[in-house]
């Protein structure tokens, strides 16, 4: 059987939300998404479900995180290159996310990250495949 994640992060303006991440080339599943919920493909087996916070205390148990204030969650993907790491930070800054610390540069890891509108963070990182093979 092949897992999905299905990661769940609410937010404030679902409409806002969902234009940022189509500016950063991501689409919707129609079939999950409504005017309190959008499901975000990233891959075949890898979706956001970005919730209404609404929507999102309906299955919570707990308060809530405010993400401008706490780190609720740091999301990691990889990426196929250096320069694609790039591509993806700085079109999420252009469409009004936030850089929350400078570019890691190992050599062999290259990553950036961002915060979106939510402050949800975000890395995107790239591994030299020579680096992680034994």
């Amino acid at each position: 059987m092949t897992q999905m994640i299905f990661v769940n992060l609410p937010v404030k303006d679902l409409d806002a939300a969902k234009a940022f991440w189509e500016k950063l080339g991501y689409s919707f599943n129609p079939q999950f998404t409504d005017q309190t919920a959008a499901c975000m493909v990233v891959s075949d087996t890898i979706f956001a479900m970005l919730l209404t916070e609404a929507k999102f205390k309906e299955f919570a148990t707990k308060p809530v995180a405010d993400a401008s204030k706490t780190t609720e969650v740091m999301v990691a993907l990889s990426a196929d290159s250096r320069e694609r790491v790039d591509e993806v930070v700085d079109a999420a800054l252009a469409a009004g996310a936030v850089e929350p610390r400078p570019v890691m540069d190992l050599g062999f890891m290259y990553g950036r990250a961002f915060e979106d509108l939510d402050h949800h963070v975000w890395e995107f990182v790239w591994m030299d495949p020579a680096a992680v093979q034994g």
